[in-house]
């Protein structure tokens, strides 16, 4: 099967080496601030003190937001900040706090090939047209070919709450049993494309002869889109997609994005894990040791990249308080639409097939990880199977101040015991 698997694999890279490559550049996201016209709110009674509450200020009652208990209140433009605070001062109202919007985790740089999976010693950069070899080292990777010896992941869902997961590549988007769209962006599709590009991470088909291989091959995605076509969501569709994930039964939430704290996003976040989901999020693309969150939030695996030397990206944000694992972000390998898209437009990203440098792709292959572990321990709980993916991780000379744990490995993740 591993002889396969790694035949598989190395066909799909020779058969889209001719493909386009261009250099690609992206700019660091822009810092995030609040979803216009909403603030979300709990109260402390949900009967008549809390209308008041609102009507004292013109506002009407609004919609819940998962199961935190929140209610999303529409509120004019501009008084989101001034409306959170005088409502946080009524007795009847537990906490309001502006919708914050999320963003996509992800930089972008100059590769053009992936070594994550199986790294040989070398992968590849495209420099202003020139394709060069990328002398790395050999065993940067996440031992995924070793761990699909024990398993491929096989009925184990997992959530990917990003900009959807396109409909027109078919590496992907066979694997998506359940789409759910909650931003003002195009239902059953991805015009943005990093949802494509994690999921692809995630669980694009193995051995198919088509382009590339996920982390956990067999996994089936939950396409909860959470950031339109654009790239920006909020807060309170962040929490939505995370219940919604729940109900329909992921066991790995991946969450490749980023967003100022919440009580509202927190409440979600601690929700699903009581109900027995591992949850995942990117730590950021700063350099420094600044919490972006869901990531940093406690019941979420925090995750740092590494690039094709098993060194820390020099993007990766860090900080061993915090960020749990690695794992690699650097010159990430991946699927992307076939169809026009806002990062293939800005960033002259090739369709179907091309790189993606961030945590976002870091994140997504330690929730292919913690897939593979809930399928290679299918009787244990949410806490043993981020247990086994922390565990088994890799603490490599000189990164015990970046994270808590190391780089993950999946074939020891897939094998552990506790």
């Amino acid at each position: 099967m591993k002889k396969t698997l790694v035949a598989g694999f190395a066909a799909a890279m020779m058969a889209f080496g001719a493909m386009n490559s261009a250099v690609v550049t992206n700019a660091a996201p822009p810092e995030p601030s609040h979803t216009p016209g909403q603030i979300m709110v709990k109260f402390r009674d949900n009967g008549a003190p809390a209308a008041g509450a609102l009507r004292q200020h013109g506002l009407s009652e609004g919609t819940g937001i998962g199961s935190t208990g929140a209610h999303l209140i529409t509120v004019p433009a501009g008084k989101e900040l001034q409306l959170a605070e005088a409502l946080s001062r009524n007795p009847a109202v537990e906490y309001a706090e502006p919708d914050p919007v999320v963003t996509a985790a992800t930089t972008d740089q100059y590769f053009p090939r992936q070594y994550a999976l199986q790294n040989t010693g070398q992968s590849f950069t495209n420099t202003s047209g020139t394709l060069t070899v990328d002398k790395g080292t050999p065993d940067a990777d996440v031992d995924a070919v070793e761990a699909w010896t024990v398993t491929t992941g096989v009925d184990v869902k997992v959530a990917v709450l990003d900009s959807g997961v396109a409909n027109d590549n078919p590496d992907i988007n066979p694997k998506v049993v359940a789409r759910a769209n909650f931003t003002n962006g195009e239902t059953g599709d991805d015009n943005y494309g990093h949802g494509t590009h994690v999921a692809g991470i995630i669980a694009a088909t193995a051995n198919n002869t088509l382009g590339v291989a996920g982390t956990c091959p067999g996994c089936s995605i939950l396409d909860g889109k959470v950031l339109n076509d654009s790239g920006i969501g909020s807060s309170s569709g962040l929490a939505d997609g995370i219940n919604w994930a729940v109900s329909n039964g992921a066991k790995v939430i991946n969450m490749s994005l980023g967003v100022r704290p919440s009580r509202t996003l927190e409440s979600a976040v601690n929700n699903a894990w009581t109900k027995g989901a591992v949850l995942v999020g990117a730590a950021g693309n700063g350099g420094n040791q600044t919490k972006i969150y869901p990531g940093a939030y406690p019941n979420v695996i925090a995750v740092g990249a590494t690039d094709n030397t098993d060194a820390k990206a020099s993007f990766s944000t860090y900080g061993a308080s915090w960020v749990d694992v690695a794992a690699p972000g650097a010159n990430v390998y991946s699927t992307f639409p076939n169809h026009t898209f806002v990062l293939g437009t800005q960033n002259k990203r090739s369709f179907g097939y091309d790189v993606g440098n961030g945590t976002s792709m870091s994140s997504a292959i330690v929730a292919g990880v913690a897939a593979l572990a809930w399928s290679s321990h299918p009787g244990d709980t949410q806490a043993s199977v981020r247990y086994y993916v922390e565990s088994t991780a890799e603490m490599k000379s000189g990164q015990a101040t970046f994270w808590a744990h190391g780089r993950v490995n999946a074939d020891k993740t897939v094998r552990a015991v506790r």
